[in-house]
């Protein structure tokens, strides 16, 4: 006999669905403790950077999160105006400074093939493996770099 069988008031079900903000929590929650708990490393800690015109209106930034000595970028992006300026690198050389800052030794990043690995490349990261099946015939590229040292 199966648990379901023995208890069906108690038999979990499935639903698919759309964006759930409570599952979310919780799956952040949840994950984040065990994770911490596995590592040693305590909770992430968020961190962003903004990159700002002269009115205060953001025109780019950079997101992020700093994990015992992890450093990972989630988000970045420059207003296309001012790509090519050099505000992509600055902002990649404040969060590695950053990050160091606060101990941190190893910096990660993703982007996609039409997006900018070449750009993680000339900024000292190494591509570390390639993700297939993006839309378009693309890949999801990760790129690692010790910092700090």
């Amino acid at each position: 006999m199966t648990a379901e069988q023995q208890h069906p008031e108690a038999a979990p079900t499935l639903r698919t669905g759309g964006q759930d903000d409570a599952l979310e929590k919780l799956l952040d929650e949840q994950l984040t403790a065990f994770n911490g708990a596995a590592s040693g490393a305590g909770t992430p800690e968020d961190f962003s950077i903004r990159l700002d015109d002269a009115t205060g209106e953001p025109v780019g930034g950079l997101t992020g999160w700093i994990w015992g000595t992890l450093c990972a970028v989630d988000l970045l992006w420059v207003r296309e105006d001012l790509r090519g300026a050099g505000w992509g690198s600055r902002l990649m050389r404040t969060a590695e400074e950053e990050a160091t800052r606060r101990g941190c030794t190893d910096m990660v990043v993703s982007t996609y093939t039409f997006q900018a690995p070449e750009f993680y490349e000339k900024l000292g990261f190494r591509q570390t493996g390639r993700t297939p099946g993006v839309p378009g015939g693309h890949a999801d590229v990760s790129f690692h770099k010790l910092i700090g040292g």
